[in-house]
């Protein structure tokens, strides 16, 4: 494997975040995510975003280690931004009830409603992406299982997102291994090659990824079978860790966020969306 290759998995360090409990990383995390998806106030949703980023800092992730997954997001932002304008080209006119046109493109008004609704859509999904990477990043999958059965999830359940979690960085390393593999048999994957041939050559790793998957899920299935289980009731966990003060002040913080942006938007804006035109 290419030492230089930074896998999008668990980065072990000492931080404030990383002793957290997985179970008050899972539950700030739906705070936070909650919080953005309620509210289409633009301010609120940059606090949080803001507030993400310094998390961030403070646990130590290297944009290194998240530049492959920002790429995609980011794609991905911008594909939804285009779609949904075509669709919808006076969705923002409808919502804040005027209309400030400053342009027309192919017959289509552009408005600073619809630019500004835009914009607000597209922070309010990039301000979700650093949250999940924090608690991916930065949660140990035994220990998050261990969180979760300890508030009462079956043993099982709480096993099968440990595995989900654990299953992230194998599957790269299955295909940095098979990329590298296909190159040594003479397939131009490099950057030498044309786009075009490098996106059809990438295909041809598919199958041989979704093998080498189906391969390890029996592996693994056969190990847990005969090491019994699923046979009892109940298990124990080698990384259970209960809630501390860390734990109840990062709870009450992503509560509070929570709680303000409902504030926010019920008694001052008196909807979900700011409406700057008013």
């Amino acid at each position: 494997m290419n030492p230089k290759m930074k896998l999008f998995s668990y980065n072990i360090a000492d931080t404030f975040i990383h002793r957290l409990s997985g179970l008050t990383k899972l539950l700030c995390f739906l705070f936070l995510t909650f919080a953005v998806m309620y509210s289409y106030d633009i301010r609120s949703i940059l606090a949080v975003m803001v507030f993400s980023l310094i998390l961030m800092r403070i646990s130590m992730i290297r944009f290194s280690q998240i530049k492959v997954m920002v790429i995609y997001v980011s794609i991905f932002l911008v594909t939804n931004a285009i779609i949904s304008f075509f669709f919808a080209p006076e969705y923002g006119m409808s919502i804040y009830g005027t209309k400030h046109e400053f342009a027309e493109v192919f017959g289509i008004s552009l408005t600073y409603e619809q630019l500004f609704y835009q914009v607000t859509k597209l922070f309010k999904y990039a301000s979700v992406v650093p949250l999940g990477m924090i608690f991916l990043l930065t949660t140990n999958p035994s220990e998050f299982a261990s969180s979760l059965n300890g508030i009462k999830v079956n043993y099982k359940a709480a096993y099968a997102v440990a595995l989900t979690l654990r299953y992230f960085p194998d599957v790269q390393r299955d295909y940095l291994d098979i990329h590298l593999s296909q190159q040594a048999r003479g397939l131009e994957l490099s950057n030498k090659a044309k786009i075009l041939d490098r996106f059809k050559n990438s295909l041809l790793i598919v199958v041989p990824l979704i093998f080498s998957t189906l391969d390890r899920i029996e592996m693994i299935s056969n190990a847990m079978d005969l090491r019994g289980f699923s046979k009892s009731n109940t298990r124990t966990w080698y990384t259970s860790r209960k809630l501390n003060r860390e734990d109840f002040l990062a709870l009450s913080i992503s509560a509070l966020i929570f709680a303000a942006t409902v504030f926010v938007s019920i008694f001052i804006n008196h909807s979900r969306f700011y409406n700057p035109f008013i």
